[in-house]
């Protein structure tokens, strides 16, 4: 090999390296939080109403603006709008440390999932555009599991920091990393953009991202105000019409944000099926474990980043090992037989009563780990793989936009269902409570908030709290069981076989078009 040919290689490497630190850091800003909340809550005071946006802020604003970040790197370039977002990411993660109080705090969370998402895009479309055929699916198995480390460890990590320096630590270790990114990574990654980007779809942005607030603002305010209330209905309204705005705006663009014309191919279609079913299977679960390990179960941080290692760990390793697998065996069948193990798992989740020993939680949540991270390294290169590589900006913003507002209307329709079901199992308790009484009560439980609930009707026994909000919690895991398993059964019917090369080349014409 020439030196020409060891110097690109190693630039590639080093372009992986740096994406690989990201794809572990970012995970901790959801995971990490999630375990922090009650933390927050306590030092900083702030309704239930505010402290879930810590994480659904995050969620919402990366969700809304990663297939813009992927627009971005391929007009301006994929390295300088990960440097970009490096730097936001950085900032953020600092004042997010330093946050007075909850509402600037969630304000400040929103801009940190803004930054996260440039740079995830940025720099998935700089290693795609590096790595090609197998060695491209190794790389995104790669950064798979790197996101699966961060996740493994996230809660731990956020356990510990928590428990010796407080909540403020969480932040400033990302900020940290962030800085280290910054300094050994970004100087090193080659400049890459698409040559046919024409200009930016901000009209199709706009609408996208309002039609998205709109829906999960609506989806969350339901159990609050009533899904009859005008502010919901007009909220849900909106959302409809401003998708179908979206639709128009998409359709009428030579070089769109989102490339329509995929979805007529059910193999496309298919493929995002994966991420849904990852988001009720497993981000769900995530999110609503520490709450019941803190609030309901009475365990402590340190407690509940142990609890989730069984969840967590899979995901560090199985992804990577998926992707060289899929050298033989087709990933839509590595995917779908990973989906039905992690549906199992969510079933038996599902049946742990409130009270159980710690140890009754180890199997299911390994079946779901384990189940979940299958799919976990082949979705972004079974995503990709249908657009040709100079696109792999707008491939990875389409599939991140799937995946990450999918798990973003997923934790907010569990909510909703958590609301509705703790209102249901406590029936006949909220019998004579005025009507914004009762709501708030099952608010309240639906996040754990037993003492929250005590305080505004004493006469609910605590003890029947606590059974409305385990039976809340089962008949919620078991429509998340009923979801992973439907999303198998469509992963394996219609990505069982190799894709073929007739289906690809369609695609290819039309986007070029």
């Amino acid at each position: 090999m020439t030196d020409a040919s060891h110097q690109a290689a190693a630039g590639r490497h080093l372009v992986l390296a740096a994406v690989f630190l990201v794809a572990v850091i970012m995970p901790l800003s959801f995971t990490g939080p999630a375990v922090a909340t009650p933390a927050i809550g306590r030092d900083l005071g702030g309704e239930l109403s505010l402290l879930v946006w810590i994480v659904n802020g995050f969620m919402l604003a990366f969700g809304s603006t990663i297939m813009l970040g992927g627009a971005l790197a391929d007009q301006f370039g994929r390295k300088r709008m990960f440097r970009l977002g490096a730097i936001g990411f950085t900032l953020t993660s600092l004042a997010v440390g330093l946050a007075p109080n909850v509402l600037v705090l969630d304000l400040l969370r929103a801009l940190q999932g803004i930054a996260a998402a440039i740079t995830i895009s940025a720099g998935f479309a700089a290693v795609a555009q590096e790595y090609e055929g197998p060695a491209r699916t190794r790389a995104l198995g790669l950064l798979g599991t790197g996101f699966g480390i961060g996740i493994a460890f996230g809660p731990l990590i956020a356990g510990a920091l928590i428990g010796t320096l407080g909540w403020r630590a969480l932040f400033f270790a990302t900020a940290l990393a962030g800085l280290v990114i910054l300094v050994a990574g970004v100087p090193r990654m080659r400049e890459t953009r698409d040559p046919g980007a024409t200009g930016i779809d901000f009209w199709g942005a706009a609408s996208f991202t309002a039609m998205l607030v709109a829906l999960i603002f609506g989806i969350m305010l339901g159990p609050d105000h009533g899904w009859s209330n005008a502010l919901v209905l007009t909220l849900l309204v909106g959302a409809a019409i401003l998708l179908a705005g979206f639709i128009a705006i998409e359709t009428l663009q030579k070089r769109p944000m989102l490339d329509l014309s995929l979805f007529r191919y059910a193999r496309f279609v298919s493929v995002q099926a994966l991420p849904v079913a990852v988001a009720y299977s497993f981000i769900v679960p995530f999110i609503l474990l520490p709450v019941r390990f803190i609030r309901i179960e009475g365990m402590n941080e340190l407690e509940v980043g142990l609890m989730l290692l069984p969840l967590s760990l899979p995901i560090a390793t199985i992804p990577f090992i998926a992707a060289n697998l899929a050298r033989w065996i087709p990933s839509g069948i590595l995917a779908g037989l990973g989906l039905v193990l992690a549906g199992a798992g969510v079933l038996m989740l599902a049946l742990v009563p409130i009270g159980s020993a710690p140890s009754s939680f180890i199997l299911p949540l390994a079946m779901i780990g384990a189940g979940a991270a299958l799919p976990w390294g082949l979705m972004d290169d079974l995503a990709i793989s249908v657009v040709p590589t100079e696109r792999a900006g707008m491939a990875t913003g389409i599939f991140g936009t799937m995946r990450v507002a999918g798990e973003t209307v997923a934790i907010a329709l569990v909510g909703a269902l958590m609301a509705a079901f703790v209102t249901g199992g406590l029936g006949a308790s909220l019998n004579g409570l005025p009507a914004g009484i009762a709501t708030e009560v099952a608010s309240a439980l639906a996040s754990g908030g037993l003492d929250q609930a005590a305080l505004i009707a004493p006469s609910i026994a605590r003890a029947a709290a606590a059974e409305a909000y385990g039976a809340a919690f089962r008949d919620t895991m078991l429509i998340c069981a009923a979801i992973t398993f439907a999303a198998a059964l469509v992963t394996l019917v219609t990505l069982r076989s190799r894709k073929p090369k007739t289906e690809r080349e369609p695609i290819m014409l039309e986007i070029g078009a």
